[in-house]
């Protein structure tokens, strides 16, 4: 490692990582990494409701920290939910320990017409000051992550009303009334790019999207239906210049399309090695992952090991460490430190480059 690698920030690590330029090693940062398995976060949970913390900026600027407190991860991805631009359209969201209620999905056209496309400035305005925050606290030296729901997988949420498996509510939509999602999706990249644009204007870096449930689709149906919207939605971000990650679940039969979306990085699970991904994917995106979260129950050696193969698959060249989903709320302090020790104490022998 050179002194100009041991000289970079936190922050530039990470988006060389995501411009696919050399490093010295890996950025590390764990999804859903503030969460239940920190003490320290069940705290402020014991006092304050999950939506509590998501709206009031100082609460959300203190748990999004917490991790990079105590994990030392390389990121810091800020607090919230994706379900906070559904309330800014119109519908009451309320997200519990069983997980988010929508009190009235979607059911039929008018519904989808009086969507609000929000002022992120007015309505959710909570989200950036906790960037701003966040920013205030460290600097220019750490990168901050906005985020957000991709278009498919927020109006799984908005038709179903709840999480459930297959979402049969979007598919009986996605089957019967096919134009009829696609103005659904397309409202939602419009709604979703201005609140994503508010995040980047607050001082996040980066954005990540979550179409968790893209790899519900058909190879066709998504190419048909949700990968215009999802495009759209990246090419409004693309005046911001500011890595897009779009993290997505189950979807190895996606990723030919996947890459045709114009995000920066493809952040996946574990059902894939990373190496299988870049033959596939090709050169032009940089990849997110891809460690099973289970790993991190296991021993310091056993996610030791599993760190060491992921990095490997990768060489290095525009890799950011992750888990293939959110870390689970049973995973020891101690797994997760592991985790992240791991993957920054690996080193390259050599510096990877572009040319291999």
């Amino acid at each position: 490692m050179t002194g100009e690698d041991a000289a970079l920030s936190q922050r530039e690590l990470f988006l060389r990582a995501c411009r696919r330029e050399p490093v010295a090693r890996v950025p590390v940062w764990i999804m859903r990494q503030a969460g239940r398995y920190l003490p320290e976060y069940r705290a402020v949970r014991q006092k304050h409701s999950f939506l509590q913390i998501c709206k009031t900026p100082e609460l959300a600027a203190e748990v999004s920290l917490q991790p990079f407190r105590i994990l030392g991860v390389d990121a810091i991805i800020v607090f919230s939910d994706i379900l906070i631009p559904a309330e800014a359209m119109g519908l009451p969201v309320d997200i519990g320990d069983s997980g988010p209620r929508i009190s009235t999905p979607l059911r039929d056209r008018s519904q989808i017409e009086s969507l609000a496309i929000f002022d992120p400035e007015v309505e959710t305005r909570f989200v950036g000051d906790a960037i701003r925050m966040l920013c205030k606290t460290v600097g220019t030296e750490v990168p901050i992550i906005g985020f957000a729901g991709a278009p498919w997988t927020l109006a799984c949420y908005l038709l179903e009303g709840k999480s459930k498996d297959g979402f049969p509510e979007a598919k009986r939509l996605l089957y019967e009334q096919p134009r009829l999602l696609r103005i659904l999706l397309e409202k939602i990249a419009r709604a979703t790019a201005n609140y994503l644009r508010a995040q980047i204007a607050a001082g996040a870096c980066a954005v990540q999207l979550f179409d968790t449930w893209a790899g519900e689709l058909t190879p066709a149906d998504y190419v048909d239906l949700v990968l215009p919207a999802t495009q759209s939605m990246i090419a409004e971000l693309e005046r911001a210049n500011v890595p897009v990650i779009l993290y997505t679940k189950g979807s190895s039969h996606l990723l030919s399309s996947l890459r045709q979306t114009g995000a920066d990085v493809l952040s996946v699970d574990w059902r894939q090695d990373l190496a299988q991904i870049r033959a596939i994917v090709g050169d032009g995106v940089a990849l997110q992952g891809n460690v099973d979260p289970c790993v991190l129950l296991g021993s310091e050696g056993v996610i030791e090991r599993e760190v060491k193969e992921t990095i490997a698959e990768t060489r290095g060249l525009g890799h950011i460490l992750n888990l293939g989903h959110g870390i689970l709320p049973m995973t020891p302090l101690e797994g997760a430190k592991a985790f992240v020790q791991a993957g920054q104490e690996y080193r390259f022998k050599e510096v990877a480059t572009s040319g291999g």
